[in-house]
């Protein structure tokens, strides 16, 4: 509800400060084509920070980038996009479906078996993966020219809705589901919540954790064809603030960094939220260095508040 109510303010200050056209249908329609990058990155942090352990994933916009480069120049390499362009559209996501799932293996793989911390293993991983997309492109963004399935799904809407974000809401209403409904999402919580109750419960830690960061990396993928479907183009520097506002965005949505607790539709409004506020700071035309200070100033604020408690101080004024 907190959530929800923080949109309508914000939606309802964008009109004021910047007129109608900032809640006319284009201006919603652009700003919810532009949530699932942002979306789907969040939903990977929050689902390594439910499992635990200090859990955060680092490598999400690198792999997210890597995925969209290695596909589209192997696609380029089998189907010529103006004779097959559909074909050509649905290969290109296959394979970066499967350069995500590699990454978050590999991820998964070096936390739950080579013993490093969360922290350390995506931090090097997002370095290993920008380094394979800067080799791949020689530092240079990659022009992918227009294929008219891949711009419909970044950039049209149906009935009014995008259909990168139709496709990012039945993503996390599926993991939502995951999360509340299987025996994975029960296992993921008390993983994440009391470790030592979990293995003792016969949970295995390191599948657990394996799978967990799979799907993150699968998460970010999809992310990377959103991107490369919406600008027509792969770079490998592409989003390089969205790793804060990843985080930003799932601590907003009441994921605790400590683990154990968090919900997918609260991630999706403050996806939208955080967007939202985004474009109202470009409407107003504020400083993008500004709106960086503020994501960064938000998030101190939030991880703060989550640590100090008030009840004492609230007794002893009663």
């Amino acid at each position: 509800m907190f959530l929800a109510s923080i949109n309508i303010v914000v939606l309802v200050a964008g009109a004021v400060l910047a007129g109608h056209n900032f809640i006319d249908s284009y201006n919603l329609q652009s700003m919810a084509a532009q949530v699932p990058e942002l979306g789907l990155l969040a939903l990977g942090v929050a689902l390594a920070m439910i499992s635990g352990n200090g859990g955060i994933d680092l490598s999400g916009i690198a792999l997210a980038n890597l995925a969209g480069i290695i596909a589209f120049l192997a696609t380029k390499l089998m189907i010529v996009p103006d004779d097959a362009p559909m074909l050509f559209a649905w290969t290109l996501a296959g394979i970066a479906l499967a350069v995500g799932l590699v990454g978050g293996l590999i991820n998964g793989i070096v936390i739950s078996i080579a013993g490093l911390t969360p922290l350390i293993a995506t931090l090097g991983t997002q370095l290993l993966f920008t380094g394979i997309a800067v080799f791949l492109t020689n530092g240079s963004g990659v022009s992918m020219g227009y294929i008219p399935p891949l711009d419909d799904f970044g950039n049209l809407p149906i009935l009014g809705v995008p259909i990168c974000f139709a496709l990012f809401v039945l993503i996390a209403a599926g993991l939502g589901f995951v999360l509340k409904f299987t025996p994975f999402g029960v296992k993921l919580m008390l993983l994440g919540s009391n470790a030592k109750a979990a293995r003792y419960g016969g949970i295995s830690e390191r599948r657990m954790i394996i799978v967990t960061y799979t799907i993150c990396g699968l998460l970010a993928s999809v992310a990377g064809i959103v991107i490369a479907a919406r600008n027509s183009s792969v770079k490998w520097d592409y989003g390089s603030s969205y790793v804060l506002i990843a985080i930003l965005i799932a601590v907003l949505g009441g994921v605790k960094p400590e683990g154990g607790h968090g919900k997918v539709l609260c991630v999706l409004l403050a996806a939208t939220a955080l967007q939202t506020l985004s474009s109202l700071f470009n409407f107003m035309e504020i400083s993008n260095f500004f709106r960086d200070l503020a994501w960064g100033a938000l998030l101190l604020a939030l991880l703060a508040s989550a640590r100090v408690d008030l009840s004492p101080w609230l007794r002893l004024r009663r």
